[in-house]
């Protein structure tokens, strides 16, 4: 089947405002021979919060197309002759940075980013993993220092996240939880019962216990936090962790917000962004297809009501991922 020569893409005009607009005519980008490049028809894509002010702060994003969405699933057009996913392949990915976002109707996916996506789910379930997954995976196994996951050193751990019912959150419940430790997330009073579902021990009503009392109680101290909210959510999170205990966030450097009566605490505490990683998504389609996690969708819309979409994410209240479904209205 011949490929048309133009296509659909969401692009931003200025790395200075946050705002898109839908091109009907962009050209069809090619893979480059002789590489690991995959050029895959695009199904499904879900936005990150705060995407658009990225190439703002981090210069090696400028200078190209500024197209968003790097969670995405889709099937190989053309692969390399070596590749494991030849044409035809149904993948997903959380796509390199580095390179435009997938929120068009063809993209060029490195096949070092790419796994087959569960077989068990649709296109748009599929959509709503790799980013949160991958995120939520090396924060607990890679970056804690603690352990992988199957490792005894999980049991008896306690850990704290924040925005449990979010993208990443509902993730680190889930594996940390199947890793044995005891798990505290934080939400809004109706997620409560939802985090519960996902395997937390405990789940704090921020609306009707603050953090920082909670985490002034000795017992209550925890050996590792996981943030996913940033601001003043971590600044309260430095009151949580235990002495000796380790507190990441993947929205800023934790030491930005250290309460200044915090200062001594001997905790170790960084920033990190999540590396794309074909190892670990494969790890997680494993999970999911043996039906020990699962990806939570918040709402689903056509690539043309972009702006709602994204209305949505801005406000900060989704439960799971909101996804852009290239399929509908076509």
């Amino acid at each position: 089947m011949a490929l048309p020569k133009t296509m659909r893409a969401l692009l931003q005009p200025s790395i200075e405002e946050p705002r898109l607009v839908l091109t009907p005519d962009l050209p069809v980008p090619t893979a480059t021979e002789g590489t690991d490049e995959h050029l895959i028809r695009v199904h499904c894509v879900s936005p990150c919060a705060n995407e658009l002010n990225w190439a703002k702060f981090f210069p090696d994003l400028q200078g190209r197309e500024q197209i968003p969405c790097y969670d995405v699933a889709g099937t190989v057009v053309t692969a390399p002759p070596s590749s494991d996913f030849q044409p035809g392949t149904e993948v997903y990915a959380r796509s390199n940075y580095l390179r435009p976002g997938c929120a068009r109707d063809y993209a060029v996916i490195s096949g070092a980013d790419l796994a087959r996506r569960p077989q068990n789910l649709s296109w748009v379930q599929s959509t709503a993993i790799p980013l949160s997954a991958q995120t939520a995976l090396q924060a607990l196994f890679v970056q804690s220092g603690i352990g992988e996951l199957g490792d005894d050193a999980w049991q008896g751990k306690r850990v704290l996240v924040t925005a449990a019912s979010g993208g990443v959150g509902i993730w680190v419940v889930q594996l940390a939880r199947l890793a044995g430790a005891t798990v505290i997330g934080t939400c809004g009073p109706r997620n409560v019962e939802s985090v519960k579902s996902f395997g937390a021990n405990e789940v704090i009503n921020y609306r009707e216990t603050d953090l920082k009392e909670w985490g002034q109680t000795p017992e209550n101290q925890v050996d590792l936090v996981v943030d996913c909210v940033g601001k003043k959510s971590l600044e309260d999170a430095w009151w949580c962790v235990r002495e000796g205990g380790t507190l990441i966030s993947i929205c800023q450097p934790p030491d930005q917000v250290q309460p200044e009566q915090c200062k001594g605490k001997n905790a170790r505490n960084f920033f990190f962004i999540v590396s794309a990683n074909r190892a670990d998504l494969e790890k997680v389609t494993k999970l999911v297809e043996e039906g020990k996690c699962r990806g939570v969708v918040d709402s689903v819309w056509p690539l043309e009501q972009f702006e709602d979409a994204f209305k949505r994410l801005d406000e900060g209240h989704a439960r799971g991922k909101i996804i852009l479904d290239l399929s509908l209205n076509q």
